[in-house]
């Protein structure tokens, strides 16, 4: 076993402030300047436009109330679980985990109401973690339960990089990393996220209420929730980097030997999740996951860029099973070498014809499948950008819920 508290002796880690101006090309590129000013700004504008369309009034908008909405609850509105699966059903677990990972990127009374309403489950809490090298908190999260009493599910999902948020997204092209002996390298921003010390993983650490740490609270809510049921499972979920910091949480278990928690994971499902560590570290993480057989499914949804963004001279690599679904929600199980690759100007051509495609289906899916799959505004804009960048519009939590409820596998 990895020593949890012998920190990397070998690391790579991003200094913004002596960035390039090739490094800021790319960051300008990738994603907005502005940061949460100018995220809350958007947010706030959508919020605002809806209730002057709607109510013919506008009315400040209220970020902490359950009717408060994020850029990504506008993409898709569903709150409601789908009704046709059932616990025990094959597909139950990737259907709630899809729910779980979109409403994590709403605020604590939102996904309160969602949770206790239209779910009859219990929000156990809803917490905002501190990044110990950025000094602020960078990490979202809740965790649920099926009920009050003697729960035999728990779900806990973190939130993904949130749209327009300059700090979320510079840390998703970050190329820190940190390796560990036999454990490999792993991305640092990620690490950081889930609550790396700076002196590395030790197995408990002092932290105040004001300032929790993702991983250490997690776990200790965790081994407390498990304890009141012997048949207590829980699944972990999240979507974009969230899907990342879902699958490291194990692995920090495996570090420390968790072995309780370990076997009461019954799987962890990410949605159009990065790449997080290299070929070492995903031999590792195969062996852990066979040894307490955990269940780990990456799904990835037609040309989603996240999934296969990489950095030549890190080799990031996936592992475990990926469920692929095409814009036709038709699913297949993939090996990392046999993920499409973008190699020429056909491909290009042919994810831009598969773009157009998922744009027309916005149209008249609802009237094929039902008023559920109905595609709002705020969607129908967003896959106008797929146009332009092929692939980026497929990252959307929309379809990945589709392919939970319509996905052929």
């Amino acid at each position: 076993m990895v020593s949890a508290t012998e920190f990397s002796t070998n690391f790579v880690v991003l200094r913004e402030e002596k960035a390039s101006f090739c490094d800021l090309l790319c960051f300008l590129l990738f994603g907005y300047t502005g940061g949460e000013e100018e995220e809350a700004f958007i947010e706030f504008a959508t919020d605002k436009m809806e209730q002057n369309l709607m109510r013919r009034q506008v009315l400040k908008p209220d970020r902490e109330s359950a009717t408060f909405r994020t850029i990504v609850g506008y993409m898709d509105k569903r709150v409601k679980l789908d009704k046709k699966f059932k616990p025990g059903d094959d597909k139950y677990c990737k259907a709630l985990s899809a729910m779980a990972a979109k409403i994590a990127y709403e605020n604590k009374a939102f996904i309160k109401t969602t949770v206790t309403k239209h779910w009859e489950m219990e929000l156990i809490d809803f917490y905002k973690f501190w990044n110990v090298f950025e000094k602020k908190y960078t990490t979202t999260a809740y965790i649920v339960m099926d009920k009050k009493v003697d729960p035999e599910m728990i779900v806990v999902a973190f939130r993904g990089t949130e749209f327009f948020n300059a700090d979320l997204r510079a840390a998703d092209v970050d190329i820190s990393w940190y390796e560990y002996p036999g454990m490999g390298k792993v991305h640092g921003s990620f690490l950081k996220a889930l609550g790396l010390q700076e002196n590395g993983w030790p197995r408990e650490v002092d932290h105040d209420d004001h300032h929790p740490l993702a991983y250490y609270t997690i776990r200790n809510q965790l081994k407390d929730l498990v304890c009141q049921n012997n048949k207590t499972k829980f699944i972990i979920t999240g979507h974009c980097t969230g899907g990342a910091l879902a699958i490291l949480f194990p692995a920090v278990l495996a570090l420390h030997g968790e072995v309780l928690l370990l076997e009461r994971l019954e799987g962890v499902y990410t949605f159009g999740q990065p790449r997080i560590g290299d070929d070492v570290f995903g031999q590792f993480m195969e062996q852990k996951l066979q040894l307490h057989e955990i269940n780990y499914q990456r799904i990835v949804y037609s040309n989603d860029l996240v999934p296969r963004e990489n950095d030549p001279a890190f080799t990031l690599k996936h592992f475990g099973t990926c469920l692929y679904y095409n814009c036709f929600y038709k699913g297949k199980i993939l090996e990392e070498d046999d993920q499409p690759k973008e190699i020429s100007k056909f491909a290009i051509l042919f994810k831009f014809a598969i773009a157009v495609r998922e744009l027309m289906r916005g149209f008249v899916i609802p009237y094929i499948k039902g008023p559920e799959y109905r595609e709002s505004l705020v969607l129908k804009a967003f896959r106008l950008i797929g146009l332009i960048l092929p692939g980026y519009a497929s990252h959307n939590v929309h379809d990945y819920v589709n392919v939970t409820r319509l996905g052929s596998i």
